[in-house]
């Protein structure tokens, strides 16, 4: 594919992102505690889960195995970081949730199957077929926007992974029902796992810097942020008593 028309699908690929982020604040996601049969059929929550996050580290997976002999010898740090990441939520992450009987829909694991296939084929294919050894070479590696992109990376990691962990371990044994999650993070915003999801993949632009990781930045916005506002609005619906100056996602600000 001629870069020209690989950087036009990716400009289509951002216009999508803004319709689907409009669409999403309008529509709630149905899973987790938004779950609703309304949706059509649906799947026990840890194999959809696993499903739907599979194409991703598979598809750069196969990239990092597969790439042409021109493929920049340092390029594998970004394909690692990326493995890292989705290896923790299609095995780890479903593995440490608690059984549930509320399921995924159908619907929502095949539309996140969708977009893992663009994106991670749009990442995948531009560090394997198009980057070049200039672009990442050694001195990429002691670059400003490398070592902030990937302290970003990390620390928008360790929030998203304390987050969720903080969440899993929410409710006592035998206990149900939901419960206001306080400390950490979760003092300042509704989802910090979603902002530490949103800090680690702004690292990962930074490191990368190239047009699809870009892509992949917008996008982690454009879904992260209304299913953070429809989280903070039922948990504002559901708690008389949730603390009034916690903010959406973003400390201080929305």
């Amino acid at each position: 594919m001629q870069e020209s028309l690989f950087n036009t699908v990716c400009f289509i690929w951002l216009l999508t992102a803004v319709g689907a982020s409009v669409a999403m604040f309008r529509v709630t996601a149905p899973f987790g505690r938004h779950t609703t049969e309304k949706w059509g059929p649906t799947i026990n929550n840890k194999l959809g889960w696993f499903i739907m996050e599979l194409p991703s580290i598979a598809i750069m997976t196969w990239f990092l195995l597969t790439g042409n002999d021109t493929m920049p010898s340092f390029v594998w740090v970004l394909f690692g970081l990326w493995i890292l990441h989705y290896f923790n939520r299609t095995v780890i992450y479903p593995m440490r949730i608690k059984p549930t009987p509320k399921r995924m829909p159908v619907v929502i694991v095949g539309s996140a199957i969708f977009f893992n296939l663009v994106n991670a084929g749009l990442n995948g294919y531009y560090l394997a077929e198009i980057a070049t050894a200039e672009q990442y070479s050694q001195s990429w590696l002691i670059s400003w926007n490398f070592i902030f992109g990937l302290v970003l990376f990390i620390a928008g990691m360790y929030i998203n992974i304390r987050s969720d962990n903080m969440l899993i371990h929410l409710r006592k044994p035998g206990e149900t029902g939901y419960k206001i999650p306080k400390g950490f993070l979760f003092d300042y915003v509704s989802s910090p796992n979603l902002f530490g999801e949103i800090i680690q993949w702004t690292g990962f632009a930074l490191m990368a810097w190239n047009l699809p990781a870009f892509t992949f930045m917008f996008w982690t916005m454009a879904n992260l942020v209304p299913r953070a506002k429809n989280h903070h609005d039922w948990y504002r619906k559901h708690f008389t008593d949730y603390p009034k100056n916690r903010k959406v996602i973003f400390p201080f600000v929305f």
